[in-house]
């Protein structure tokens, strides 16, 4: 029989008891020593699921019934969980969740690097709720749902989901989705705004509208009129990031503190900076005490970006050197390193994925190391890393494999024990790890 002529096969109903959680958050069963992937499940609980996607090693599914829930079961409080796929996990308790990441990132270590902390660094938490203060929003203009549609993407597809608010951003702008979609529809060029860039400052929050077209005097006017009715400042980017511009050229620059460390760290509305406030003055308490950084030391600091980490090290080293690759953020860098009187932080600009053998910015001492790398991880400076023989490296992650895989050159081939590790729960309710790992040479 032709392909055409096949008769799909039939998703039936079956019954599976959840094991374990996969790393997107997906519950975990067997049936004939098949993997199910059942969404909204946790481990213990006995469910009745429906295929969504069969595959000869695996199904997809979603639970048709719940016969037996876990005791870390708890109501989502967000109405709109399950559709929106801005979170995954906001069925499990605290507990639950912050298990889950742990153990994500145990196996992680032990599986690619085969390496195992000797401490288990209790988790950063913090806020749970109302805490992201980054987010890329898209819209569409829907007609046959009323009017624009603001919000994240549903899960497993490409469409907006239908929101009136998102407990997970900060509550001026969660609050607001549906008032954001209502003042879009008043514009000329509803049709032709694809997203939104969130970024909630301790001062002020920028909304960044994508506009494909020139928006209209009257379609200024609106967007004026809802950021001094709301409190926003508005933005517009019709091109690429660097033609993002406030509509009021008089708008605030935006900042964070770090009460701990006296600083204050200006940034733009599409820089970097950390989703959770909260969480990041957290991260950078710990990572500062887990460097046990003395007046003497000369601290390097790699994908340093704005000075999130580098501002509090010039308040108790002797010398900072930073090194970032994108140039926008090295120069916001250098004026957050003069707002706050730190004279003992070079920053340099240079791409770390592609190093000299022997960068001109790489110091010929080096007391202690903190790298923040993206997802991809920090391969191609380990060796330089390890020339220089810095007694401690705290390594901030944000995927757990290359943070393994990275770890197992540093403890293998350079000499070093892991001397501890644990999660920062910087994501709430969604499956996103990241984590701080701290390195000690064996012999000091």
């Amino acid at each position: 029989m032709s392909g055409k002529g096949k008769r799909a096969r039939k998703k039936e109903h079956g019954v599976v008891e959840i094991t374990d959680l996969a790393s997107n958050a997906r519950g975990v069963g067997h049936v004939d020593g098949k993997a199910i992937f059942v969404a909204d499940t946790l481990p213990g609980e006995q469910v009745l699921f429906q295929p969504t996607k069969i595959k000869k090693q695996y199904e997809e599914a979603a639970m048709a019934t719940l016969f037996s829930a876990s005791s870390a079961r708890v109501t989502p409080r967000c109405r709109h969980f399950g559709l929106c796929g801005g979170c995954a996990l906001q069925h499990a308790s605290v507990e639950a969740q912050l298990g889950f990441k742990q153990s994500q990132l145990m196996n992680a270590l032990a599986r690619v690097g085969q390496i195992e902390p000797e401490r288990v660094l209790a988790p950063l938490v913090a806020e749970r709720w109302g805490y992201r203060r980054r987010a890329r929003l898209g819209v569409k203009y829907v007609p046959k749902k009323g009017g624009t549609l603001v919000g994240f993407r549903e899960r497993g597809a490409p469409f907006i989901a239908e929101l009136s608010r998102c407990e997970v951003l900060v509550p001026h702008i969660g609050d607001r989705l549906l008032d954001l979609a209502r003042m879009i529809d008043r514009l000329s060029i509803r049709e032709r705004v694809p997203q939104i860039e969130v970024a909630a400052a301790d001062n002020a929050t920028a909304l960044v509208f994508r506009v494909l077209d020139a928006p209209t005097a009257d379609d200024l006017a609106i967007l004026a009129a809802f950021g001094h009715e709301h409190g926003f400042q508005i933005h517009l980017q019709p091109g690429n990031e660097n033609t993002i511009a406030p509509i009021d050229e008089a708008a605030a620059a935006l900042y964070y503190d770090l009460p701990a460390f006296d600083a204050r760290l200006f940034f733009l509305p599409n820089d970097f900076v950390q989703i959770h406030a909260g969480i990041n003055r957290a991260m950078v308490n710990a990572a500062l005490e887990a460097l046990d950084v003395t007046a003497d030391d000369t601290v390097l600091e790699l994908f340093s970006g704005l000075g999130n980490f580098s501002v509090p090290l010039a308040r108790q080293a002797a010398h900072v050197v930073t090194v970032e690759g994108e140039a926008g953020l090295v120069e916001r860098a250098r004026a957050n390193a003069a707002h706050n009187g730190c004279t003992n932080i070079q920053a340099h600009v240079d791409n770390l994925f592609e190093p000299a053998d022997t960068p001109a910015w790489l110091p010929a001492h080096v007391d202690k190391v903190l790298i923040d790398p993206p997802r991809s991880g920090a391969a191609e400076v380990i060796d330089l890393i390890a020339a220089r023989a810095p007694s401690r490296i705290v390594y901030c992650s944000c995927h757990p494999a290359t943070l393994a895989r990275d770890g197992q050159r540093l403890v293998y081939e350079h000499g070093y024990r892991l001397a501890g590790a644990g999660v920062m729960d910087m994501f709430p309710h969604t499956a996103h790890i990241e984590s701080m790992a701290v390195f000690e040479r064996k012999d000091t």
